[in-house]
């Protein structure tokens, strides 16, 4: 059996009951929602200031700290067993077994909370087993105050509870704790730091994407909101909305001034996100935005551009350095994802102002076609991201996708360096090129053109994705192998 005691963000311990109530009440939902995926049978027990989850599936131990990694509201979370005992004695031998070989070279303590008739009480369970471990394990020492293990056991009656080991969650508050936002992503760091830190604050985030660049920049952006969804707000259901906002770019680089054109473009932005989540019913826009970053992100520019709209503007990233945000990309798992992105917002201006005056900007823009907009708008393209991975597949309908391979072919492992080493793809009479998929467009061109080729990834989506970007690119000896 597998047991799990989940302890919610310290925050929302100083809440009122009411609050308290509504918090825990989210996250046991949140986690039946996720973790059932895993067992449809998976059991969640809300019990005041923690939860408790239990599963029969202990082969899947490693895929439910996975996911309780990333589920917001958790900040830290325990693997705990639940045994027998018959007295002091066995309790010691039980925990001795668990913290052996975690102990050698540490200092501990013991904590023993106790419920029931015994013949010990607690002071003396901690004196006991702590005395029986620090004469067992070499070089072990007890120490009361900040030792570097807290071996903790909850004695009720003849069971006792002991916590195996201890794991950080992402922390932050349970989806939804607030109202939904509509996050602008890019397919850049910023935007996708932003994102995960309003879902980390419990807020359901839809994307909104403006296309600059193609069907293969839409592809990468898609996979980007895909793989933050699935890993962090997997709990509840989002909107991916795509805008091709080129006819725009093109209108503003013909008839505004080129040291305005960034201002000018953020404000067509911000009008149409505001469009966009009136629509969905959301009250707020995030951007990835960071005072100083790039010439559109000074506090003059800034101002200029929150007058497009009367929508809240949130900016979560508006004090971080770029590296600050690029550590935080690494951390989520996105960095490498982002890396590959073109940013083609910060390209379209060759001698941007930093100060831009709003006078000056509403005459550049009276110039441009006011119906363009509009136009634009009314050609966006709204997906449920849970159909994103059917929706690659549609776009990549003329990928061919193989099961079994011929003879001779060679299969391209598209997966990051960490996942092909923790479960390498090992095939008996076919070559494996291990080429992550932020490498694979610049490496595939130096490739045997003459060999077929199959992107391989654990889920299918990244190895479609990639295909159909190749394709694009204009190669033909690619293909997908699915095991």
């Amino acid at each position: 059996m597998l047991e799990f005691i989940i302890k919610l963000h310290p925050e929302i311990a100083i809440k009122s009951k009411s609050v308290r109530q509504r918090q825990t009440g989210l996250l046991e939902r949140n986690l039946i929602t996720i973790l059932k995926r895993l067992d449809p049978k998976i059991a969640v027990r809300n019990v005041y200031d923690h939860l408790i989850v239990r599963s029969k599936l202990t082969a899947e131990r490693e895929n439910f700290i996975a996911r309780l990694e990333c589920i917001p509201g958790i900040v830290t979370f325990a693997e705990s067993k639940t045994c027998h005992f018959t007295d002091l004695h066995d309790i010691f031998l039980q925990v001795a077994a668990v913290y052996r070989d975690q102990l050698y070279g540490k200092t501990f303590c013991v904590r023993v909370k106790r419920q029931g008739e015994h013949e010990f009480s607690s002071l003396e369970a901690e004196r006991y087993i702590g005395g029986g471990l620090n004469q067992l394990v070499n070089n072990a020492k007890v120490q009361l105050k900040q030792p570097d293990i807290t071996i903790k056991l909850e004695i009720k009656q003849d069971k006792f509870l002991v916590v195996v080991e201890t794991f950080s969650g992402m922390g932050g508050f349970p989806i939804p704790s607030q109202q939904d936002v509509l996050s602008l992503i890019s397919g850049g760091y910023d935007s996708a730091v932003a994102t995960y830190l309003m879902i980390r604050k419990g807020i359901r985030s839809h994307f909104l994407f403006f296309n600059l660049g193609g069907n293969a920049h839409e592809a990468g952006v898609r996979e980007i909101a895909f793989y933050i969804w699935q890993k962090y707000g997997l709990s509840h259901r989002v909107k991916f909305v795509s805008i091709d906002f080129m006819p725009v770019v093109n209108e503003i680089v013909e008839k505004v001034d080129s040291s305005l054109l960034g201002v000018v473009l953020k404000r067509m932005m911000m009008r149409a996100a505001s469009h966009v989540a009136g629509q969905l019913g959301i009250q707020a826009i995030v951007t990835g935005e960071s005072i100083g970053q790039v010439a559109s992100q000074t506090i003059a520019n800034l101002s200029v551009i929150d007058r497009a709209t009367d929508t809240l503007i949130l900016r979560p990233l508006i004090y971080h350095d770029k590296q600050d945000i690029i550590d935080i990309a690494r951390q989520i798992g996105v960095e490498a994802l982002c890396s590959t992105m073109p940013e083609y917002c910060g390209v379209i201006s060759k001698s941007p102002t930093i100060h831009a005056e709003l006078d000056a900007v509403l005459a550049a823009e009276a110039q441009c076609d006011a119906a363009l907009l509009s136009n634009v708008l009314s050609h966006s393209k709204v997906y449920d991201i849970r159909t994103i991975e059917y929706q690659a597949e549609q776009q990549a309908r003329t990928v061919t996708t193989e099961a079994v391979l011929p003879r001779g072919a060679v299969v391209i492992d598209v997966r990051t360096p960490d996942e092909t080493e923790q479960r390498p793809l090992q095939l008996q009479h076919h070559r494996v090129l291990e080429i992550p998929f932020f490498r694979l467009a610049s490496q595939f061109p130096h490739l045997d053109p003459q060999q077929q080729y199959y992107c391989y990834c654990e889920h299918g989506v990244m190895s479609r994705l990639q295909t159909l970007l190749l394709q694009e690119m204009g190669f033909t000896n690619i293909a997908v192998y699915r095991s």
